[in-house]
């Protein structure tokens, strides 16, 4: 391969492709390609990139996609075909007619086609529609079941809402008649999920490409011959984008022999750090941890024979032998605020698709609307938390940016963009760097609109939650977690329910939409420590502290300290399964014994009701049907966290340590 030296040592132009493989966000792109490209620009590498994520769902969601799905639809023998089958089948000519529009309107490219959507008479309307039914039975007295959410002004959102409800029909379709594992988030991801064997995806990667999988060798190849690179970046960020990753490969290699494939990103750094299975390797060349930035200069110094292959940087390689080998010449970190500034150049904005699928307030932000992507700081600032990947670099290396930097880089942005949202996608925004930014965005006179997730740490004042959101933030997402001070001690959260109460109302009060993220089943957690920690939130949402919430089950890492050390936490790991290829989460046996699944449905029916204003005046232990034998009453006095907020607010302690956050 053609190499050279560029000016100050530099490499030579080589050309780069990254791409987002499916499946990974149809209402954004997917930040890791923006942040590689920026940053090989920076370098002088010809870099380039490329979203196959949301090209593939626009080929098979447009009229010859509809096509070739039905004949798959009419092949299918009768006792395969499923309600979502023979109602396409039977509404086809309906959905052919309305397929591009309907993607134009998600598209923003047809606005005034959502006064025909909303009517319900447009749109051919399969099995995801009986979901409206939830809403008749909360309102059954309303003549209109999106009235609750909507009102009579939400035209668009009402609309958007019943396209995305006629997108899921069809990706129903295409899982039915095409491939049973195809999602539009996570597209064969127990393939991948903490799957010890390769076998799995090789045997699905070794079957005969089926509709899906012709369309996406149609666009690698398509791709491939529009950018003609030397070396293809594969970002996996989920597990449900490792196989649809490796069939792009599969055309790679097949193709382009001569060609570089590099697999990374945030599936790999969490599950792949003991990788050993070879066969991995018959797909790419080279797979790299953590971030990218580093390594992909020394790769591409290697490839171009500026460096010998034992001085590449957290690399692995198969040797000539077969086997796997790790390789990590010890070079430092390219420093976070010379990482560049990202850019979405070469990606379609104006093609992504805003769609409305969940009513929860900030779980849409996810999807709806097309958010600039940024990062306020590298790591986290705390970096303490039990249940989290504490040892990983993602959350160990801490660096942050100036805010003249940031506000730079934001700029820079806008101006490409022509869009003003960010979503900093931090795993906690430090307060001290939050504040500076703020102070910055001032001064300039910048005006945008952000949201991310933060710890509701004291420093987050009332007057510091309005200077946010006088800076633009719209949304705040955080940890609550178990919503109990004994657990939130031993998960090392450093924060207390009451905390978290001043904090949250703080910004509710200043007109900030805020999430908590919440999780049960976490080690010696209680069916007592359950129905307290409901109590809790209970308050939160009656008091206006909090506007949305989501209950995830806890699950172990090897990553953290839980894992690590499970005897500080009172539990027994279960032996992890023999294998070369991912590791991440691990079983583990708890001597409480509560019934987490049925605690589990209790929690989640309580906060979609409580989202809506529903239920807030009931006993706790009503949502526990489920739950066998008593329920255990609340100790949480019911007014606790009421007349927590009616305390005085006491001043944020100095140990806060400003220089762990330099701004």
């Amino acid at each position: 391969m053609a190499g050279g030296v560029g000016e100050a040592g530099a490499p030579a132009r080589m050309r780069v492709l990254s791409l987002i493989p499916p499946m990974t966000q149809l209402n954004t792109p997917y930040p890791s390609t923006a942040y590689l490209t920026g940053f090989l620009r920076s370098r002088g590498v010809d870099a380039r990139q490329a979203d196959l994520a949301l090209a593939l769902v626009l080929r098979l969601l447009s009229r010859p996609g509809l096509v070739a799905l039905r004949e798959r639809v009419q092949a299918l023998p009768p006792a395969r075909q499923t309600p979502a089958t023979r109602q396409f089948d039977a509404a086809y000519d309906a959905y052919a007619a309305t397929v591009e529009r309907v993607i134009a309107f998600l598209q923003g490219r047809d606005a005034t086609l959502a006064h025909r959507i909303a009517t319900r008479a447009f749109l051919p309307e399969g099995p995801r529609f009986a979901s409206l039914g939830v809403y008749d039975e909360l309102y059954p007295d309303d003549a209109d079941p999106l009235a609750w959410a909507f009102g009579a002004l939400g035209l668009q959102d009402r609309a958007r809402h019943l396209a995305t409800l006629y997108l899921n029909d069809l990706a129903d379709v295409l899982r039915d008649a095409v491939d049973p594992r195809f999602e539009f988030v996570r597209y064969a991801e127990q393939l991948a999920t903490s799957q010890p064997h390769f076998d799995p995806l090789a045997e699905a990667l070794a079957a005969p490409r089926h509709l899906i999988d012709d369309t996406l060798h149609a666009l690698t190849v398509e791709a491939m011959q529009a950018h003609e690179p030397q070396v293809v970046l594969l970002s996996v960020p989920f597990p449900g984008a490792v196989y649809a990753a490796l069939r792009i490969a599969q055309t790679i290699r097949a193709g382009w022999p001569e060609v570089t494939v590099v697999l990374g990103g945030g599936f790999v750094n969490t599950e792949l750090r003991e990788l050993a299975e070879p066969r991995l390797f018959d797909f790419v060349h080279h797979v790299t941890l953590d971030a990218g930035e580093r390594p992909l200069l020394a790769l591409l110094d290697h490839l171009q024979g500026r460096r010998s292959a034992e001085r590449l940087v957290r690399t692995f390689v198969r040797d000539d032998a077969g086997q796997v080998r790790w390789v990590n010449w010890p070079e430092p970190d390219v420093p976070f605020d010379e990482t560049g500034t990202p850019t979405w150049d070469g990606l379609p904005l104006d093609r992504y698709l805003s769609l409305l699928d969940m009513l929860n307030p900030m779980n849409r932000l996810w999807s709806d609307g097309r958010w600039n992507k940024l990062t306020v700081a590298q790591g986290c600032y705390w970096k303490k938390c039990s249940f989290c990947d504490t040892s990983l670099d993602y959350i160990s290396r801490y660096e942050a940016a100036s805010a003249a930097t940031l506000v730079d880089r934001i700029e820079r942005i806008v101006d490409e963009t022509g869009q003003t949202g960010f979503h900093f996608v931090d795993e906690a925004a430090p307060p001290k760097a939050l504040r500076a930014l703020a102070d910055e965005l001032e001064r300039r006179g910048v005006a945008i609109s952000w949201w991310g997730n933060v710890r509701f740490e004291k420093t987050f004042t009332p007057a510091l939650a309005q200077q946010l959101a006088d800076s633009g933030c719209i949304a705040i997402s955080g940890g609550l977690e178990v919503a109990s001070d004994r657990l939130l001690a031993l998960m090392k959260k450093g924060v207390s329910v009451e905390q978290v109460a001043r904090v949250t109302k703080g910004f509710a009060d200043a007109g900030v939409l805020v999430h908590a993220y919440l999780m049960y089943g976490f080690p010696t957690q209680t069916v007592q420590d359950t129905v307290d920690a409901l109590e809790y939130v209970r308050q939160l949402f009656a008091n206006g502290c909090i506007h949305s919430g989501f209950f995830h089950r806890f699950a172990c890492t090897v990553h953290s300290p839980v894992g690590q050390r499970p005897q500080d936490y009172g539990i027994r790991l279960l032996p992890l399964p023999p294998g070369r290829f991912a590791k991440n989460d691990v079983g583990f046996v708890d001597p409480t014994g509560a019934d987490h699944d049925a605690l589990g449905r209790g929690l989640k029916k309580a906060i979609y009701n409580y989202m809506h204003g529903i239920g807030l005046d009931e006993d706790v232990r009503a949502w526990f049907s489920d739950l066998r034998g008593p329920v255990p009453k609340p100790t949480v006095r019911r007014h606790h966290i009421a007349r927590a907020l009616a305390e005085p607010r006491p001043a944020p302690a100095h140990a806060t340590a400003p220089a762990r956050h330099p701004a």
